[in-house]
């Protein structure tokens, strides 16, 4: 039995996992799940990392670490506390050794779909924001999910806070161990151009590519649920 933990991105939480946990459970694996303290302005990509830790507890090596979107900051940061079976980064961005997300976006301003910050609140006291356009949000994350399930989502965001973007990446070099990319080819908040651009820069990883948006975990669970099964083997 492999343990699946799957790790929730910005403005989410672990609620956003409800259609892919019971079809890896049917298969007969364990899953983890865990909330990321995105509204915390003290926590960075390594307090994240803890968290993910803490969550997994006194368990074996045999975890798949499936982390979606902004989560690909703290996914490798795991790796190098923990051993680990497979890293899964999944429309996930991937950090540079040793800069900041922020530098990284200056640099790199292509790798977000420029709306999304039009659908945002100014920071505020906790330097947290906020989805205040709710349109927006819906279709950079749930463009191509049914629309009760995108209100339903879109109305369950968080706030997140920018802290973690602005301390440099921990990471001395990506870890070794076996990695997958998953793009969507569709995706309307990450571009899947810079994705596959990053994957041949920054990793050393299979890279699969799924149809649709950015919350595949939503639109296409089964299909999801089928790549990450046949990582576990």
């Amino acid at each position: 039995m492999t343990t699946f933990a799957l790790v929730h991105g910005g403005y989410h939480g672990s609620w956003c996992w409800e259609l892919l946990t019971p079809l890896l459970q049917q298969a007969g694996h364990e899953v983890v799940t865990m909330e990321l303290p995105l509204e915390d302005s003290s926590a960075t990509f390594d307090t994240y990392a803890d968290v993910v830790c803490t969550a997994l507890d006194d368990r074996d090596g045999d975890v798949v670490l499936v982390g979606h979107s902004y989560a690909g900051n703290t996914i490798p940061l795991v790796a190098v506390r923990r051993p680990l079976r497979h890293l899964v980064y999944l429309c996930a961005m991937i950090p540079d050794v040793g800069r900041s997300l922020a530098e990284q976006l200056t640099d790199t301003p292509e790798m977000l779909n420029p709306i999304y910050g039009r659908g945002l609140s100014e920071l505020d006291e906790s330097l947290c924001q906020r989805w205040i356009d709710l349109d927006i949000a819906c279709q950079v994350f749930y463009g191509d999910c049914d629309d009760r399930l995108a209100q339903f989502a879109r109305d369950r965001l968080r706030p997140q806070s920018v802290s973690p973007a602005l301390a440099p990446c921990s990471l001395a070099e990506h870890p070794t161990v076996p990695t997958t990319y998953i793009v969507c080819k569709n995706d309307q908040m990450l571009r899947p151009e810079w994705s596959r651009w990053a994957v041949r820069e920054r990793l050393s990883a299979e890279l699969v590519e799924l149809p649709g948006g950015h919350s595949p975990f939503y639109s296409r669970p089964a299909e999801l649920a089928d790549v990450l099964l046949g990582v576990a083997g």
